[in-house]
């Protein structure tokens, strides 16, 4: 979907910078300009940028990845299952 028409700027896109570290949507705005122009695009490219930040594995995930280990989201109230 097109989030910023202004920019052509795609939820895609957006996911694939933050799965690339972007971790602020102020940088997020820097690399890809969304929300910059006319500014209608703002609180969707924000919710969007905030949904795909949550769905990144956390620091602790990525360290456990790279051990060899898989980690399983079960639910909000559980962090991460770890499947050895």
């Amino acid at each position: 979907m097109i989030v910023c028409v202004c920019h052509r700027v795609s939820d895609r896109d957006i996911e694939h910078e933050v799965r690339h570290g972007c971790t602020s949507f102020d940088e997020l705005q820097d690399e890809l300009r969304v929300g910059t122009s006319c500014g209608r695009c703002t609180d969707c490219a924000r919710d969007t940028f905030d949904v795909a930040r949550a769905c990144r594995p956390s620091h602790a995930d990525a360290a456990l990845v790279a051990r060899g280990l898989q980690v399983i989201a079960i639910a909000p109230a559980v962090q991460a299952q770890v499947v050895g």
